[in-house]
């Protein structure tokens, strides 16, 4: 079997406040690529996880990936062989490691079903899990974790993502966050929530990765819809009306950037 894990980007992203148990309070709009990491599958005596691909490197230690945490939170009467193709950054805003959790989530459904509980098992792997599963443009609460649906009218837009090829840790970004709760995403269609809103992380990103600024400065001299950065960073996406437009956006890109050409599901 061979599943996408498909690359998560966060259309606005609304810091409300820190909780109690040291995570964030947050409202964001999810959206996802047609493209991302690779996963295959097939049934073998053991659990096992050969990882290949451009950025296979950057995982120091395999058998400690989140793969093989989704494989040990699932039931199954057998063992997996997986091999995954990482052609994602890592700590770059994109939900990769979720994105390929939430990639075995569906292998597994499509083997044999997934139990009750599993967003509650999803969830246990990382707030951005349960939304990768499903992989469809939602709106998550909490710590990311409670979901709704939304209207998408932005299913099929070009998107282009771009990552100046410097890796951002989740929590620094977090701890630079100056803690003002600047008001609750705009109620609406994914396009309304996603031009009226923001990425409360963007400025802290920035004073941590400077390039972030050099990255949306280059996309949005392309002329986008919008240019905006994706979660914690670097990754930034912007999106297009036409397919031509992000193309040649691409092509104008520093060429020891990283970029991705796609479409939103």
């Amino acid at each position: 079997m061979i599943e996408t894990a498909f690359a998560k980007i966060n259309l606005a992203l609304h810091v409300r406040r820190r909780r109690e148990d040291g995570y964030h309070e947050l409202e964001t709009a999810f959206a996802f690529v047609d493209a991302g990491d690779r996963l295959s599958v097939s049934l073998a005596e053991r659990d096992s996880l050969r990882v290949l691909g451009e950025f296979a490197g950057t995982l120091d230690n395999p058998f400690d990936n989140i793969v093989m945490q989704a494989l040990s939170a699932l039931p199954r009467q057998q063992g997996w062989a997986v091999t995954l193709e990482k052609n994602l950054p890592v700590a770059a805003g994109l939900g990769g490691g979720s994105a390929d959790a939430g990639a075995l989530f569906r292998l597994v459904g499509r083997s044999q079903g997934l139990p009750d509980d599993w967003q509650a098992r999803a969830a246990r792997l990382g707030a951005d899990v349960p939304a990768c599963v499903l992989s469809r443009a939602c709106i998550g609460r909490g710590t990311g974790t409670e979901l709704t649906e939304v209207t998408n009218d932005l299913a099929g837009m070009a998107c282009l993502l771009v990552n100046p090829r410097q890796p951002l840790s989740t929590g620094p970004v977090f701890k630079a966050w100056d803690g003002v709760d600047r008001g609750g995403l705009p109620e609406g269609d994914l396009r309304t929530i996603m031009l009226a809103g923001r990425n409360d992380l963007e400025a802290p990103a920035l004073s941590l990765c400077p390039v972030i600024g050099d990255v949306l400065g280059a996309l949005e001299a392309t002329g986008p819809v919008l240019a905006r950065m994706s979660g914690s960073g670097a990754t930034c996406f912007a999106l297009y009306d036409d397919a031509a437009q992000r193309d040649a956006a691409q092509a104008a890109m520093p060429a020891d950037w990283w970029t991705l050409a796609g479409a939103l599901r």
